[in-house]
């Protein structure tokens, strides 16, 4: 009965469907998984060694709330290369993106509140606004190319009058972008609405497109967008848990309350090192960006040579297959590879129920392993069929 004390929306959240899968991987001897977004980069030396400066240096006290000024200096003028206009005064350090993600939510969330979440799309956010109370509405996508329906999305705007929508360019687990028609699009749908809007761009380093596009952009409806990102893939440092959450100053000092009592500030240290890689890194980033679009190109032919129906990544490390031609069960299909092939990819149902019936592989690492995963799933579905 202990359960019983447990708050309800505790309960009715699930753990990541991500990690449940990325958790059997190690009861498999052999196995090479295809799970995580885990960039095989080092973080870049001249980060790293601002990191340890900062200790040899004794730079490992709080800073303040928001994190250190010249980091958000840096922050505002990288943005406005994207054409993205936001000051350090409007800017909050935080401890990843997922710190991020939930002190926005919390922020703006009531009970009860609307929220509508792309569908497929990546589980934490559905999980924060259970978490803080509010209501979940999905908004679809066009599987084909997971582009966005718009014409259901304006018939769910009149029907449920959502307070916040979630956009996610590049996406995971698809790996579409934004384009500038789609962008434009959504800016006429949205600016005359009263909707908050939470823009994830935690992979925007990585849009293999020649032009990059946000509604961040659109600098008339700043005034209701809420910009959350982070250098967790930007400079391969996801276990350092550093990212930023950019808004209006009438929003970022409410946000930037939640984020104090939450875990005070961000990591001193890791502030350091991503303001280095900002300052010194970016040609770097430029690299890993292009071995990425690399790799993306032989998975993405692998796929079409075994025989599988997939859209182009345009953005991120991720591809997502259907299985239409191979099994009828994401979760069945993946327990197949990853038991008889020895590979693990996640079930697209970990992203909600359109998911179904597609699979997220991730190609953070490098050719050679995949070479070896493709080289198994091939063989392991031609025995199938």
């Amino acid at each position: 009965m202990e359960q019983d004390k447990i708050s309800v929306k505790v309960v009715s959240t699930e753990l990541s469907g991500i990690r449940k899968f990325y958790n059997k991987v190690a009861k498999v001897e052999g196995a090479i998984s295809l799970t995580l977004g885990q960039p095989d980069f080092p973080v870049p030396a001249k980060a790293k060694e601002a990191i340890i400066n900062a200790i040899n240096t004794n730079k490992t006290g709080y800073t303040s709330n928001e994190g250190i000024i010249e980091l958000r200096d840096e922050i505002s003028k990288f943005l406005k290369t994207q054409s993205i206009n936001y000051s350090a005064d409007e800017t909050c350090i935080t401890v990843g993106g997922s710190e991020g993600l939930m002190d926005v939510f919390t922020t703006f969330i009531s009970p009860n509140d609307k929220v509508l979440i792309p569908n497929p799309a990546y589980p934490a956010y559905e999980a924060c606004v259970k978490l803080v109370g509010g209501k979940i509405i999905n908004y679809n996508l066009h599987m084909d190319d997971f582009s966005i329906d718009f014409e259901s999305l304006i018939h769910t705007i009149e029907c449920e009058k959502p307070k916040i929508i979630v956009l996610s360019y590049p996406c995971n687990p698809t790996g579409a972008v934004l384009s500038k028609s789609h962008r434009d699009r959504l800016y006429k749908i949205l600016k005359n609405e009263d909707i908050i809007i939470v823009t994830d761009e935690m992979y925007s380093s990585l849009c293999f497109e020649d032009e990059y596009y946000s509604i961040a952009q659109c600098n008339d409806i700043k005034d209701k967008i809420i910009l959350v990102s982070g250098f967790s893939k930007m400079f391969s440092m996801t276990g350092l848990r550093i990212g930023y959450v950019c808004a209006p100053k009438k929003y970022i000092s409410s946000i930037v309350k939640v984020h104090q009592y939450n875990v005070s500030c961000a990591p001193s240290i890791i502030q350091y090192g991503a303001l280095e890689g900002l300052r010194s890194c970016l040609n770097e980033v430029n690299y890993m960006k292009n071995e990425f679009s690399r790799r993306r190109d032989y998975v993405y032919k692998r796929l079409k040579q075994i025989g599988f129906d997939v859209t182009l990544p345009k953005g991120a490390f991720y591809v997502f297959p259907s299985i239409e031609k191979f099994a009828s069960n994401s979760e069945e299909f993946c327990d197949r590879l990853l038991y008889n092939a020895k590979v693990a990819v996640v079930p697209g149902s970990a992203f909600g129920n359109c998911g179904e019936g597609y699979i997220r592989i991730s190609y953070a690492c490098g050719l050679k392993t995949l070479e070896e995963a493709f080289d198994r799933i091939e063989t392991e579905l031609k025995i199938v069929h």
